[in-house]
């Protein structure tokens, strides 16, 4: 996919959806979510050539200009009370926020949780030490977040199951549920069926993989 993502036609640059993912740095789904409501994002009509649908780069462009600064004059008052370092949920980083559900909580927020915990009926509880709310809310508006000093927070903790030779296989059937619009729920079982392994190591390498990769993780896997 990364060899069609740009593509000059006619003398212009064109960008398949992918392209608008790296160009802008959203997630895949984010660009899909664009493009699937693009009535109201005010998301650029595409066109197709050579059997798939392109983007003008410039047209791109000026659609994400529009859309950051709209989002900027949206931005909610951030809740700055508690310990930098208490552990939060996704309904309390929410609130944090200012937002009124976990559902508005944006992609760079929820699909990189700095922990993972996976309950005993197979779904996922994602984790945030509350000064990475902070500084997610920050950057916003490029303004440094005053949770912690600048360069005393340690690289994030890889998942118990960052190393682990299976993982791969995680992401590639997130990825595919991913691109097919599938229901995730049921992927634990098929991930176990594929690898000869128990449900609930499934589930823990599908909760790394989420933790590992770019993919949204807002449905139940």
């Amino acid at each position: 996919m990364g060899d069609m993502a740009r593509r000059v036609i006619d003398g212009r640059t064109a960008l398949d959806r992918a392209g608008v993912a790296a160009h802008t740095g959203a997630a895949y789904s984010t660009v899909n979510h664009w493009h699937r409501h693009h009535a109201r994002f005010g998301f650029p009509e595409g066109f197709h050539h050579d059997g798939r649908e392109w983007f003008w780069l410039d047209d791109i462009d000026a659609f994400h200009v529009a859309h950051q600064t709209a989002k900027r004059a949206e931005l909610t008052k951030v809740d700055r009370r508690g310990n930098s370092e208490d552990l939060i949920g996704s309904g309390a980083a929410a609130k944090v926020l200012g937002y009124g559900s976990y559902r508005n909580l944006p992609d760079t927020l929820y699909d990189h949780p700095d922990r993972v915990e996976v309950l005993p009926d197979g779904r996922l509880r994602r984790l945030w030490f509350r000064r990475t709310v902070w500084a997610v809310a920050d950057a916003r508006t490029g303004r440094q977040s005053t949770g912690r000093t600048p360069g005393t927070t340690g690289a994030r903790k890889p998942h118990t199951y960052a190393d682990d030779p299976r993982l791969p296989a995680a992401i590639a059937l997130l990825a595919e549920a991913d691109r097919t619009g599938r229901d995730r729920r049921g992927l634990g079982v098929m991930l176990a069926q594929q690898l000869g392994i128990t449900e609930r190591t499934a589930q823990r390498l599908l909760a790394a993989a989420y933790a590992a990769s770019g993919i949204s993780s807002r449905q139940t896997a």
